[in-house]
């Protein structure tokens, strides 16, 4: 059964990371949040899911750019495809990695400074 809290800690765990702290990866997420296995990757990645459909509908930048795989500095497939179904990227895979870098620059530069 989904957790409808994980969604909201996800994003405030995601807002208060320090900028030398993030992109974190989606295991570390899991770490943060105090997930259990079983499904703990899958889990991040629903809550991530929630967390672009609100943010498009906000019209904010996809705080989700800021948690990628371990295996490389991109998120999963699935953000692409949602990131795509959603028109914030751009349908050709080609052009996606680009696309990704652009929205975390836009994720970063609205993160507060430091107090």
């Amino acid at each position: 059964m989904p957790d409808p809290d994980l969604a909201p800690r996800l994003r405030t765990l995601l807002e208060q990371l320090p900028d030398d702290a993030v992109p974190i990866t989606y295991q570390q997420a899991a770490e943060a949040l105090g997930l259990a296995p079983p499904r703990t990757i899958q889990r991040v990645a629903l809550a991530l899911e929630t967390l672009m459909r609100e943010d498009v509908a906000a019209g904010r930048p996809l705080i989700a750019a800021l948690v990628v795989s371990r295996r490389g500095d991109l998120p999963r497939p699935g953000f692409f495809e949602l990131a795509v179904a959603l028109e914030r990227f751009p349908s050709e895979p080609a052009h996606h990695e680009e696309a990704y870098r652009q929205e975390l620059a836009r994720v970063m530069a609205l993160r507060p400074g430091p107090s």
